[in-house]
């Protein structure tokens, strides 16, 4: 059996939360491969809006088995506040959440090296989340990192101590205060809850699951042009968001990929800092941001927002070798007159379908198509015939444009706004 994965196709804030909850029926297992409380994947049923930041957003299918896999870098804070929200939700994470020995921790350090760094850097600030997501990744790949599996070992306390001494070193260079303690009680609390937890050598757990023929999803978080070797640098994350990124942050190997589902939504989103060259700072963006609720998740910031960036989405598709596609808030795009997609860039005169080296500055041109919209509510649409023409005719050139299928279309936050034009 191969390994499904499933994962955005832009700068994060696809949807990929509600389509991993609608498409968990079909799995066994549940896998969350890269990035830490940065992420907000958001789930809405029973009335109720769910933001999960680490925990896979399989969770609420308690036959399913949901692991946080060595990819993922985790705050025990963040996550002791996760388990308690499902706790009052009636859910019992215990029973069904695995964690792996080899994910990072988060120190409280991290958190305050974040900080000060993105504090020095001023007006040219990536606009990081603040989670210190950025200096556990840099301290995982220096060899100096704290994992999961190092909290059940003698000696921890020494160990965490001693990098957070390094860590105090470093930020004596800053012009920045602040007071440790304040958030190592809360941390130490949230290293006992994680004790409660089956911690376990996830990639055994991952192909052990494969080899009994069972299904199993992997869940990346962020999008692929915040990948750190392949998107927008440096207004990036800090891990490989992109289909690769399964392989290394599960265990499993490159042949055992099935299918790549991409998520994107049915125009372009942002947060923080970077080039983004279809976005519209007017009333046309403003509008789009009051429909689509653009506020992230994780943050509170509002979303930058603009059309549909067909070179942008034809390169995440090729990094990642995606097989269908699913859309989502296609239902934001009512009432707006006419659409426009880019299909292309003009850099200095030329005309380029390829994403380039660097997409900053105002060298980078979008060439756009332009379609017609529609008026009508698809929130209550439950087939692809009963959409409107106008609507099939955005999804068809999508399909044209970039050779990929779409096998679902989101018209809305609940489980049930969902059309399947092509079944999975």
């Amino acid at each position: 059996m191969k390994i499904d994965v499933l994962l955005g196709l832009q700068w994060g804030d696809e949807g990929k939360g509600k389509i991993v909850d609608v498409l968990t029926p079909q799995y066994d297992m549940i896998a969350r491969f890269q990035g830490g409380p940065n992420a907000g994947h958001s789930l809405e049923f029973n009335h109720i809006k769910h933001i999960l930041h680490t925990i896979p957003s399989g969770i609420f299918h308690e036959e399913k088995v949901n692991i946080i896999g060595n990819g993922v870098v985790i705050d025990p804070v963040v996550f002791m506040r996760e388990i308690e929200s499902l706790e009052k939700l009636e859910v019992e994470p215990q029973k069904n959440l695995f964690v792996s020995k080899k994910a990072h921790l988060i120190l409280p350090s991290h958190r305050i090296l974040d900080a000060a760094t993105e504090a020095a850097k001023g007006s040219t600030k990536i606009g990081s989340t603040l989670k210190g997501i950025g200096p556990t990744y840099m301290d995982k790949t220096g060899r100096n990192g704290l994992r999961v599996g190092d909290i059940i070992l003698p000696g921890f306390r020494e160990r965490y101590n001693f990098l957070t001494e390094k860590h105090k070193v470093i930020l004596s260079q800053f012009d920045y205060s602040y007071n440790l303690g304040e958030y190592e009680d809360e941390w130490f609390k949230g290293i006992e809850k994680l004790k409660s937890f089956r911690l376990v050598d996830s990639e055994h757990l991952i192909n052990n699951f494969m080899e009994r023929g069972k299904r199993v999803l992997a869940e990346g978080a962020q999008g692929t042009l915040l990948d750190i070797d392949f998107g927008s640098y440096p207004y990036v994350t800090s891990s490989n968001t992109i289909c690769a990124g399964a392989c290394t942050g599960l265990g499993i190997a490159p042949s055992r990929i099935g299918e790549v589902i991409g998520i994107v939504k049915a125009y372009c989103t942002r947060v923080g800092s970077g080039p983004f060259p279809t976005e519209l700072s007017d009333k046309t963006g403003d509008k789009m941001r009051k429909q689509g609720l653009e506020f992230g998740s994780t943050t509170g910031r509002p979303r930058r927002c603009g059309w549909l960036d067909l070179p942008a989405l034809r390169y995440s598709i090729m990094l990642n070798g995606v097989t269908q596609l699913i859309i989502t808030k296609a239902d934001v795009l009512s009432g707006f007159s006419e659409l426009k997609i880019c299909t292309a860039y003009k850099i200095n005169g030329e005309i380029t379908e390829q994403m380039p080296y660097d997409l900053s500055g105002e060298k980078v041109e979008p060439v756009y198509t332009t379609l017609e919209g529609w008026d009508e509510d698809i929130t209550k649409i439950h087939s692809y015939e009963a959409l409107p023409p106008s609507f099939k005719k955005y999804i068809e050139f999508i399909e044209k444009e970039t050779g990929v299928k779409v096998s679902i279309i989101s018209t809305g936050p609940g489980r049930d706004q969902a059309v399947f034009p092509f079944p999975l």
